[in-house]
């Protein structure tokens, strides 16, 4: 016959939460959103410009395959040769998938992770981003990395639910323009006028470079091939001059001092012990 022994209890003294000490940034940094005309004229000159181009990603409907019965598989294998011509055909006058010109696509940086490898490499002219990002620690990150390649960056409402359907995709959270894109070089020349500066403390100049750039990238008198390049370089020895000039500007500020305590809602109960059987 079995017999439980009851065992003595003890109860855990409670933990004390883990409590970890870093250092926070001062400095709140946010997007200056462009409203008003200059957003409806930013929107206007994209469409504009994209719809031109034609440049669209191509995606063909996935058809689920269904289990085929008794029945089917017997009219299958019934079915005379003069059928296949047909099949080919509707295949061959299927649009190919992919987008329709490479070559223009490579001169774009679409979606967030894109345009952060572009920035790193410094090779984006002008960056635009959509305030429907959600949450918006997903492009904060990209105004750091903006003021400091001293790129042009703002924040456009309606850029991904006007962009996106033109593209063919289904959301533009952001979107670059490379220094080697001759087929936007007027759009971009338009548009950098209407950013605002981004204001980043320990970048205290405003991007007039990219400003200047923007007027002397449509000069009618430099062939189309070599525009983009010879620009290029007049752009980076404008923001080297320009940084040169503002690091004097440049007033620190203290860190703070953050005290993280993760999750300090949660209750641990104590772990119960297992009651032993003997057996007799």
């Amino acid at each position: 016959m079995s017999v439980i022994q009851q065992g003595t209890a003890t109860l855990r003294k409670a933990k004390k939460a883990a409590v970890k000490t870093c250092l926070d940034n001062p400095f709140v940094l946010e997007w200056k959103t462009i409203d008003g005309e200059d957003m409806h004229f930013i929107l206007q000159t994209l469409e504009e410009r994209i719809k031109h181009i034609g440049l669209k990603k191509v995606e063909t409907p996935r058809i689920k395959k269904r289990s085929l019965t008794k029945k089917q598989m017997e009219r299958k294998c019934n079915t005379t040769t003069s059928d296949l011509p047909k099949e080919e055909d509707a295949e061959g006058h299927r649009q190919k998938t992919g987008w329709t010109d490479t070559s223009i696509r490579r001169q774009l940086a679409i979606g967030v992770n894109e345009v952060t490898k572009a920035l790193e490499k410094d090779e984006l002219l002008l960056l635009l981003v959509c305030k429907s990002a959600k949450p918006a620690m997903i492009t904060s990150h990209l105004i750091q990395l903006s003021a400091s390649r001293a790129t042009p960056a703002g924040q456009v409402p309606r850029l991904s639910e006007t962009i996106a359907p033109l593209l063919g995709l289904t959301s533009v959270l952001a979107l670059g323009f490379k220094k080697q894109s001759d087929k936007f070089t007027e759009a971009i020349a338009a548009i950098i006028p209407k950013i605002p500066a981004l204001e980043v403390p320990w970048f205290q100049y405003r991007t007039e470079a990219a400003v200047d750039f923007a007027h002397t990238g449509s000069s009618e008198n430099e062939e189309p091939e070599q525009q983009p390049e010879a620009l290029g370089d007049e752009f980076m020895s404008q923001k080297r001059k320009r940084m040169e000039s503002n690091l004097s500007n440049v007033i620190l500020q203290p860190m703070k001092i953050k005290k993280l305590v993760p999750n300090p809602n949660k209750i641990k109960k104590p772990p119960r012990k297992k009651k032993k059987v003997f057996s007799a």
